[in-house]
């Protein structure tokens, strides 16, 4: 497929994909004209891609992981790192499940309080 397909496809824009392929995260055959194609699995590559970024991997770290994640092969460093990414992940996870906790009170503060008029321009202080 070329990149105009893959970027709707995977939902990135082609200015995404072809830093991907700058940085050996996704590889492309070229035609003889020079176009961009890519193999079917690329979607999926992309995707993945997308959500290592998205948990805060980068690019670099990336690249030292896919291999990985396609061929199940690991070194001893390369578990650790896998862990220690799954750890830093863990965190994050924890602390966005504690600030959603916090606005769930606040939402239930606020809804034990909503009058038909605009709320005060005040703050409590903390």
């Amino acid at each position: 497929m070329r990149i105009g397909e893959l970027a709707v496809k995977a939902g990135v824009s082609v200015r995404a994909l072809r830093y991907y392929e700058e940085q050996g995260l996704l590889g492309a055959a070229r035609t003889p004209s020079g176009q961009r194609t890519y193999p079917d699995g690329a979607v999926d590559r992309v995707v993945l891609v997308q959500q290592l970024y998205a948990a805060g991997l980068s690019s670099r770290r990336i690249l030292e992981l896919l291999p990985c994640v396609y061929t199940s092969y690991a070194t001893p460093q390369t578990l650790a790192l896998l862990a220690s990414e799954r750890d830093r992940i863990d965190a994050q996870i924890t602390g966005l499940a504690a600030t959603r906790d916090r606005l769930d009170a606040v939402i239930a503060a606020a809804t034990a309080s909503v009058t038909d008029g605009c709320a005060p321009n005040h703050y409590p202080e903390s």
